[in-house]
């Protein structure tokens, strides 16, 4: 059974910066590519990053791209996502997800992870 544990969410001003973290427990982490999104009120979950198994390839949303970072610790079963430089728009709750699929890089479509965190909310405030 495989089990997401996000933490980091929580309140912080504009322009500034906040580390989330994913613990994955309940299979090989290090087989699995990662990946984070997000859901604002009253919109569709989008895709904000994703971090291949081997942290060797990563990508971003256009919309946090050199801003956010992402990665990954095998040793630790956990997934960080580094935001900085943070904007009201970046307000929702984020998830961490786990690909269906081992040996893969990583997609953005949600539909290809299988396993999902219960969120946690980042508020930005202007």
């Amino acid at each position: 059974q495989v089990h997401l544990v996000e933490s980091g969410g929580g309140l912080v001003q504009a322009g500034g910066s906040l580390k989330l973290s994913c613990v994955d427990s309940g299979r090989t982490f290090s087989d699995y590519a990662m990946g984070w999104f997000r859901q604002a009120p009253g919109k569709e979950r989008e895709f904000v990053s994703r971090i291949s198994r081997s942290s060797d390839s990563t990508d971003y949303s256009y919309s946090v791209k050199g801003r956010f970072t992402i990665a990954r610790d095998n040793t630790k079963n956990t997934v960080y996502l580094q935001m900085t430089s943070l904007k009201p728009e970046d307000t929702a709750v984020y998830y961490c997800a786990a690909m269906s699929r081992p040996y893969h890089s990583g997609t953005a479509d949600p539909n290809d992870y299988a396993y999902w965190g219960p969120g946690t909310q980042v508020t930005v405030s202007s």
